[in-house]
């Protein structure tokens, strides 16, 4: 198993992008703990013309069955646009982000949209390398995506599930690693590695999900 029967991960769609003539899904993960409720990236909420390009479509997080209120503590995997644009609805609750991450996307231009990342009331937890969340919920840099990019590992035994946020974008990054990042995930040998741009988990040797 990825992870006891008292940790649960549950993807929600909160959006959909144009890329490369098709629709891709923007997913965020809630885990369930028995010491409190995580969330994985916030997705965004409105439109902004940088993004026009990638027709997005939104499914934004009050629109889902959840308690935005009963979240304990979030994690942005990295800061781009759609996973840190919906960090507004929790102004007061730790947010938690390698502090290599934060620094960039407060800094680079054409990075991200930079009003998403620091609207009033964020509060954010900057980390340095690895750290335990909650007991078997770790966050661990994969850098490739972007310098400061995380993911989190899920599971205090067995084989361990992640949530890799956008350092494999599709399946095949996985299958064929490239980055020091996709390479960190493999390395974990997980049970089930969970993407921010496909609906299903890959799982190694499994080739028939898709998105």
């Amino acid at each position: 198993m990825s992870a006891p029967a008292q940790i649960r991960i549950t993807p929600l769609v909160v959006a959909e992008l144009l890329a490369e003539g098709e629709r891709m899904p923007v997913c965020v993960h809630v885990i369930d703990h028995p010491d409190g409720r995580v969330l994985v990236d916030t997705g965004f909420t409105h439109l902004h013309p940088a993004v026009a390009d990638m027709d997005p479509r939104l499914h934004p997080l009050p629109e889902h069955d959840l308690d935005l209120a009963g979240i304990d503590l979030v994690v942005n995997t990295h800061l781009h646009f759609d996973h840190c644009g919906g960090n507004h609805l929790f102004p007061g609750t730790p947010i938690h982000v390698q502090r290599r991450e934060l620094e960039d996307a407060r800094t680079q231009e054409d990075y991200t949209i930079r009003e998403w990342v620091d609207p009033p009331g964020v509060r954010y937890v900057p980390v340095d390398g690895e750290l335990e969340l909650l007991p078997g919920i770790r966050l661990v840099p994969a850098p490739g995506h972007t310098p400061g990019s995380q993911v989190v590992v899920v599971g205090t035994g067995g084989r361990p599930a992640v949530i890799a946020g956008d350092a494999a974008v599709w399946y095949g990054e996985l299958e064929e690693p490239s980055t020091d990042g996709q390479r960190l995930i493999l390395a974990l040998d997980p049970d089930e590695v969970w993407l921010a741009h496909v609906r299903e988990p890959w799982r190694p040797g499994d080739r028939t999900a898709s998105t």
